[in-house]
């Protein structure tokens, strides 16, 4: 038998579906407010499914109500959200797309499979010596692989490089200004074609004054590297046995072989 109605408010306990569910309380123990469904139970675009593969379902609103304002996502939490895997299932959680923490660090995760060219970790132990860099196939070579290192230094280096001909200055990014502590900036220059006698006559935030000998027309490659400005400075020595001891703000840090790069030895 089926019943239609417009509206249905339910003051104490809803239950759809059979037994005793100690969690949402029984009789004069109810919780009021509360709701059980023995499932399956499918929310949202009525043919996002088609067979049960869940005890929750959940599709993209479909509602064509003129007062429903269309969502842009699916499902979400305001609160803490905790996933214990059964066995059911080969993986606890499985997402397709794309992913991004917005703040916080990702501890104490076996990563075992990656997309793309990024691969990263499986198993419990810590690579505290791990290298950052990358593996691809190699560009010219059949059958080779290329691997680089990344430059590693105590400090929060950037950089930039160029050639700079015809010109007394080299300019730099704008944002070089709020990004780059303009005391720690350093510049290496080669010239090119000529001996010519280059000096650094006077350094800015975001320009670099040049001067050749006689006014020779400046022509050379040049290499600028400063600190980042926009945390605080780094500490490479420290007493400690582990990355949590480090004496400065660790959320700044992605630290290979503790925030991530776990392998089995």
């Amino acid at each position: 038998m089926t019943m239609n109605l417009d509206d249905t408010n339910v003051g104490g306990q809803l239950k759809v579906g059979s037994g005793v569910v100690p969690a949402v309380g029984e009789g004069n123990e109810r919780i009021n407010g509360s709701l059980y469904a023995e499932g399956p139970v499918q929310l949202g675009d009525q043919g996002a499914f088609t067979i049960n593969e869940a005890t929750l379902m959940v599709g993209r609103t479909t509602n064509s109500d003129e007062d429903c304002i269309p969502a842009r996502i699916t499902l979400k939490t305001k609160g803490n959200v905790v996933i214990e895997g059964d066995g059911g299932s080969a993986q606890a959680l499985v997402v397709e797309g794309d992913q991004i923490i917005i703040a916080g660090s990702l501890t104490q995760s076996n990563l075992q499979l990656c997309s793309g060219q990024s691969c990263s970790w499986s198993g419990s132990s810590i690579n505290v010596q791990g290298w950052k860099g990358f593996d691809i196939e190699h560009p010219t070579k059949e059958k080779h692989r290329l691997r680089y290192v990344c430059l590693e230094g105590p400090e929060g280096g950037v950089y930039y490089r160029g050639r700079v001909t015809n010109k007394t200055y080299i300019d730099l990014p704008d944002y070089w200004e709020k990004l780059v502590d303009p005391t720690t900036i350093t510049v290496t220059l080669t010239p090119i074609g000529a001996h010519q006698n280059l000096i650094i006559k006077r350094v800015e935030p975001t320009r670099i004054h040049l001067q050749s000998n006689g006014g020779i027309p400046i022509d050379a490659f040049f290499h600028v590297i400063g600190a980042r400005a926009d945390g605080e400075r780094l500490s490479p020595e420290y007493e400690g046995t582990t990355p949590q001891d480090y004496p400065g703000n660790n959320d700044q840090y992605s630290i290979a072989g503790y925030h991530y790069d776990r392998r089995t030895l």
